[in-house]
C-alpha cells in the first residue's frame, strides 16, 4: 500500500525490475508488470483522469485501462529509473481523453431504438394502402352514390351546385349524399376502416 505523501510513486522495488528484465517473451512477467502497474498507479490515475473527464466514471475507468494497456504495450521502451511513471501515464491518458472527444464530436450522438419509435414519419406505405382501400370501398357503392360524392366531396360542390352539375333534384342529391356516406361507411368498416 502507498504511504502517505507518496501517491503516484512505486512503493516497492517490483515494477522497476519487471521493466529492467530484457522481454524475450511475453507470458508471466506480463501480469506481473500489469499487477504492479495497476497496484502502483490504479488510483492515482483514476483520480486525475476523473478530473479530465467531468466526473464521469465509467469514461474514466475505460481510460485507466486503455492507459493500462499501451504502458504495458511499450514496457520495453519506459523508463525503469525514473521516480515514478505518473507523468507518462497522465500524458497518454490526457491524450486518450482528447481523442475520445474528438471522435465524440465528429460522430452523430448515439441514440436507441425506443426514441425512433416514437418520431413522427411520413410513410409512404401507409398513405398508399389508405387509397387502396378507399377506392375499393368506393367502388363497392353504387354508380349514381360515387357521381354524388364525386360532385359534392372531391369537387367540393354544394348541393345545388351538384344538382345543377347531375341534372337531378336538390333533394334527390340530399338523400344520395346521406345513403352513399353511409355505404361507404360500412363499406370502409369491412375493409378494418373505423371512425
Amino acid at each position: 500500500m502507498a504511504m502517505p505523501g507518496t501517491v503516484g510513486r512505486p512503493t516497492g522495488g517490483g515494477l522497476r525490475n519487471l521493466l529492467r528484465r530484457p522481454r524475450p517473451g511475453r507470458d508471466r512477467d506480463d501480469e506481473r508488470l500489469v499487477a504492479e502497474l495497476y497496484r502502483d498507479y490504479h488510483r492515482p490515475l483514476l483520480a486525475f483522469v476523473l478530473r479530465l473527464t467531468a466526473g464521469d466514471r465509467q469514461w474514466a475507468e475505460d481510460v485507466v485501462q486503455e492507459t493500462m494497456v499501451r504502458a504495458w504495450r511499450s514496457a520495453d521502451r519506459l523508463d525503469a529509473t525514473t521516480a515514478s511513471l505518473m507523468p507518462w501515464l497522465a500524458t497518454v491518458a490526457r491524450r486518450i481523453v482528447i481523442d475520445n472527444r474528438r471522435h465524440r464530436d465528429v460522430r452523430p450522438p448515439e441514440v436507441g431504438d425506443g426514441a425512433l419509435e416514437n418520431v413522427p414519419m411520413a410513410d409512404e406505405m401507409d398513405g398508399l394502402l389508405h387509397k387502396v382501400v378507399v377506392t375499393e370501398a368506393l367502388n363497392a357503392l353504387s354508380p349514381a352514390h360515387r357521381e354524388v360524392l364525386a360532385e359534392t366531396v372531391l369537387r367540393d360542390r354544394t348541393v345545388n351546385q351538384a344538382a345543377e352539375a347531375l341534372g337531378i333534384p336538390v333533394g334527390t342529391v340530399k338523400s344520395r349524399v346521406y345513403y352513399a356516406l353511409r355505404a361507404l361507411r360500412v363499406a370502409l368498416e369491412e375493409r378494418g376502416v373505423t371512425a
